[in-house]
């Protein structure tokens, strides 16, 4: 089939690739003539395992293309998909959907003959509704459906998730649109992804309850961990305990010092807002906002802790500036607030992160960068581990401590066994253990 993704970043591109190695055309068209200069000359903007490999693969098999200019790529394709930012709004928190709107009326404009419109960037519920009301108000005579496909990429993992996705939401009662959409994905039949067909709104609704109730399950066991803190207990075997319950599950349930990224942050504000403004308010989705805001501080409190009590003229070494491993991503990343907690506390910052130092360097003031972990160690007074990277799970202890001012390790993310860090003669503390 052929396909139209507006917008070339991490999800139209994610998409677009996967969509071309499924063997349909795809053209990636985004307005910003750098990036697309970029990636025709297959430099990807974005660091996501395997996704240079494949986006070079679908190029030279000419499956898969890159434009500035929407319409010919709109004119020619069967289903159109809306993969454009949708940023917390300045001031109140919704999702800003001026990006969706301007495509919409940019799709508009180009179409011909039957096209599916597919939503794909995470909308509030109903912004499926404004998106129709846009085509038809544009185009009077236009013959087109809307569809919510929301996406569920993990970053770090998003094309195995592309690729074997635990379900494919579909949101429309448009048959046409359906077989279109069910066309789209066919290539996953042979997985058995379970396609769910519902109603656009529902669709919408679903990929904000999602991301709220994975950022609720964090936050709990955030929680759990300090209360593991006061009472003597282990977070971790906690975890263990009750993550074996099906009803539970295992996963999101590892104790550490908050989520960020671009998705749970925005989305679970956006969500809140939106049930605000349909008087149905979420409290339990409010209270997760509230408390992952405050967890990102305390966590720099703890670090302080760890020194003593003061942090003042001492250095600080940061290992991990992601909010997770596996990606460049550092849009509300813990290590922003932690580092700024450090450094209001008269801390010194040497950071190391082996993707994220370039887009800190944007976010951040007053921090040296190093080459490696252990260049970002030496003579520091403490080491913050923020990001579990997997080259940060083995660190020669032996080594870190010659060159340390202090043997002081604060490990936010659990990754070394307690007993084994302090027989090496380190002050250790981590997150929900003692």
């Amino acid at each position: 089939m052929r396909i139209a993704m507006i917008g070339a970043g991490y999800v139209g591109l994610v998409s677009g690739a996967c969509f071309a190695d499924f063997g349909h055309s795809v053209c990636c068209v985004d307005k910003d003539p750098a990036k697309i200069e970029a990636l025709e000359q297959g430099r990807i903007p974005i660091f996501e395992p395997g996704l240079a490999e494949l986006v070079a693969t679908n190029v030279r098999e000419g499956r898969l293309s890159f434009a500035t200019d929407l319409s010919q790529a709109v004119q020619s394709a069967e289903a159109v998909f809306i993969a454009v930012g949708t940023p917390s709004r300045r001031g109140d928190g919704h999702a800003d959907l001026s990006y969706v709107y301007q495509a919409a009326r940019e799709i508009a404009a180009a179409m011909d003959g039957y096209t599916v419109v597919v939503t794909k960037s995470t909308v509030p519920v109903g912004t499926g509704d404004e998106v129709e009301r846009i085509i038809r108000e544009t185009r009077p005579d236009a013959d087109f459906a809307v569809v919510s496909n929301p996406e569920f990429l993990r970053e770090g993992a998003a094309i195995a998730d592309f690729k074997r996705p635990d379900r494919i939401v579909i949101g429309t009662e448009d048959e046409r649109a359906e077989a279109v959409m069910n066309e789209i994905y066919r290539p996953l039949y042979l997985n058995q992804a379970p396609i769910l067909a519902m109603c656009r709104r529902a669709a919408e609704l679903t990929k904000y309850a999602a991301n709220a109730f994975l950022a609720t399950k964090i936050t709990f066991i955030n929680e759990i961990a300090n209360l593991c803190e006061q009472v003597g207990a282990d977070v971790q075997d906690v975890a263990r305990g009750i993550g074996l319950d099906n009803r539970i599950g295992s996963k999101f349930l590892h104790a550490g010092p908050g989520y960020g990224g671009s998705c749970f942050p925005k989305d679970t504000l956006a969500l809140i807002k939106t049930a605000q403004d349909f008087e149905a308010p979420i409290r339990i989705v409010e209270t997760v906002a509230a408390v992952n805001d405050q967890r990102k501080r305390a966590m720099g409190r703890k670090v302080i802790a760890a020194c003593g009590g003061s942090v003042r003229g001492k250095t600080v070494a940061v290992l991990g500036l992601t909010f997770k491993p596996n990606t460049d991503d550092m849009r509300e990343a813990p290590s922003l607030d932690i580092i700024r907690t450090l450094q209001d506390a008269g801390a010194k910052i040497r950071a190391y992160d082996p993707e994220g130092m370039e887009a800190a360097k944007g976010m951040l003031q007053d921090v040296e960068y190093a080459r490696d972990a252990y260049d970002c160690a030496k003579d520091a007074h403490a080491l913050a581990i923020v990001t579990e990277w997997n080259m940060f799970r083995a660190l020669d202890l032996e080594r870190l401590k010659k060159s340390m001012a202090e043997p002081v390790i604060a490990d936010l993310r659990n990754i070394y066994r307690a007993e084994e860090v302090r027989r090496r003669g380190f002050t250790y503390v981590s997150v929900g253990r003692v």
